[in-house]
């Protein structure tokens, strides 16, 4: 959408730059909440302990750090009674297939039964507060009102059909919800279990460059959350990014460049299928060779980390004040728990990187009811124009050759599009999604990935329960699905899907697989 409006030069109406900010909003807030409690907190929090706790000292300990209401004493032993079912019939339910009792474990029984309770919260949250995007969006996931040149949802404040002041309304009320949940939940959580966790300040943290390409556009044209990269950990400068600079490699990647050493920029980005991995039964993969179907995406030859953690230090280092007050803020309660200071440093590590998402949906919450009011006053001034008009749809106003890029930060990271266009028809359009970034092999000069340079040193208390790498990579919201298409070892698509499956919100591609996503 981007990289076709940035090709053709459309600018796109205040409204919808608005709607879009609206709309990415509550998608992070209900995303990272997902992220920290259904896919990463298990990582840290031993549910079978939960039922040893005493619900009276789980609810003071749930009182003492927040004042949100389900927080007595019979609440917490109603919880505990449910998982006490679970573990009594053997069948664990969402919680199976864990390390539970793994030594890595340090939460007390009354933390983890707190976290538990709030783990089955959350359920029903994200549930409720992320009806925006059906007001705005027609559904979630996969939103159906983007368009090229802004956004099909009208504004008409006498239609039903349309935005109007009952939208307006529901939106208020679900992110004043949305926020309550962060404030009084999500946050007090982080900052209870991180003092336990302390020394995973120390872990995870690989190379240290991160990259945000900036988002959530303000009417000036600026970004609110700033664009540029950072190296080698050096929070004293931002680099300025160029899109040109980015190059992908596939030098240790399933595919075929005619000179391997070099990279392509994705205007020029080629997908040649090269599997040459092991066959049946599966040895283990030769990391000097080639070793995966993601590609090796640089900037100026450095791999970059994206994600929750880049955009928070990209800001901090830029000096965005609410980002810096946050983190802070975040910092300075970590300090009072460990008995001395911990400075920006600690976010260089999979507890910063679990921090710094915490710290984004703080941020991001608090913006949305702003981002209503914006849409407001736009609508006030008698603007409801939330599209760039027809003229755009003919081909005779286009040019015969165009090419232009679309960039986005996604909950889970920097996401860049790339089109070239050539007879008005897409001569090449190539992606790099967030997970290609971030899982990213080695490239022709032997430079890892940010996984592989977070795992570097990583201590493993059970070799064949390795909940220690679990940490790290979870921390990086991975999603290989979003990454590669699955092929066989011919080269095949096994299969090739335009719609879900009509039985399941899971998409055959993914069952085939073995793979699970939420997207």
């Amino acid at each position: 959408m981007r990289a076709v409006e940035d090709a053709l030069k459309i600018k796109v109406p205040n409204n919808a730059r608005i709607l879009r900010n609206i709309i990415e909003g509550i998608q992070y807030v209900q995303d990272h909440v997902i992220h920290f409690y259904h896919l990463h907190a298990l990582d840290w929090v031993d549910v079978v302990s939960a039922t040893t706790a005493d619900p009276k000292a789980t609810s003071a300990l749930a009182q003492s750090i927040s004042d949100w209401p389900k927080s007595s004493e019979d609440y917490f032993k109603g919880v505990q009674d449910k998982l006490l079912a679970y573990v009594g019939s053997g069948q664990l339910g969402p919680f199976a297939n864990a390390y539970w009792g793994h030594p890595a474990y340090k939460l007390p029984p009354e933390a983890n039964l707190m976290a538990v309770a709030h783990y089955l919260e959350a359920l029903d949250w994200q549930r409720d507060v992320i009806r925006a995007h059906a007001l705005l969006g027609a559904k979630n996931p996969h939103l159906q009102t983007y368009l090229v040149g802004g956004m099909s949802t009208p504004i008409d404040p006498t239609s039903q059909a349309a935005i109007n002041a009952d939208t307006i309304i529901t939106l208020k009320e679900l992110f004043t919800r949305a926020k309550a949940f962060v404030d009084k939940v999500y946050l007090p959580d982080v900052l209870a279990v991180a003092p336990f966790y302390l020394d995973w300040a120390g872990i995870g943290g690989g190379d240290g460059n991160f990259l945000s390409y900036g988002d959530f556009d303000q009417a000036d044209g600026s970004y609110w959350l700033p664009q540029g990269y950072i190296l080698g950990k050096n929070l004293s400068k931002v680099h300025p990014l160029d899109h040109k600079q980015i190059s992908e490699h596939v030098a240790h990647s399933w595919y075929n460049y005619e000179d391997e050493k070099k990279g392509l920029h994705p205007w020029d980005g080629e997908t040649n299928p090269n599997y040459t991995g092991p066959k049946p039964p599966y040895e283990f993969l030769n990391t000097d060779q080639k070793y995966t179907w993601m590609k090796a995406p640089r900037v100026d030859n450095h791999a970059m980390e994206v994600g929750p953690l880049a955009r928070m230090l990209v800001a901090y280092a830029s000096g965005h004040q609410r980002v810096q007050e946050v983190v802070n803020f975040v910092l300075a309660e970590l300090s009072k728990a460990a008995g001395a200071t911990i400075g920006p440093e600690a976010l260089f590590s999979t507890l910063g990187r679990t921090a710094a998402r915490c710290i984004e949906t703080v941020i991001v919450a608090e913006k949305l009811n702003e981002w209503v009011d914006e849409l407001i006053a736009s609508i006030k001034s008698g603007d409801t124009q939330t599209h760039a008009g027809p003229d755009m749809w003919n081909p005779d106003n286009w040019p015969a050759e165009a090419e232009g890029w679309g960039r986005t930060e996604a909950p889970r990271g920097a996401l860049g599009h790339w089109i070239r266009i050539k007879d008005k028809k897409i001569a090449n359009y190539q992606a790099i999604v967030p997970s290609t970034w971030n899982c990213s092999p080695r490239d022709a000069n032997g430079e890892m990935g940010p996984y592989e340079s977070a795992l570097k040193g990583t201590p493993v208390a059970v070799p064949d329960q390795p909940l220690e790498i679990l940490r790290t990579v979870h921390s990086f919201d991975p999603c290989m699905a979003c990454g590669v298409h699955l092929m066989d070892a011919q080269g095949n698509e096994l299969v090739k899907v335009s719609v879900n499956s009509p039985t399941t919100n899971v998409s055959p591609i993914l069952q085939l697989s073995g793979l699970k996503s939420r997207d």
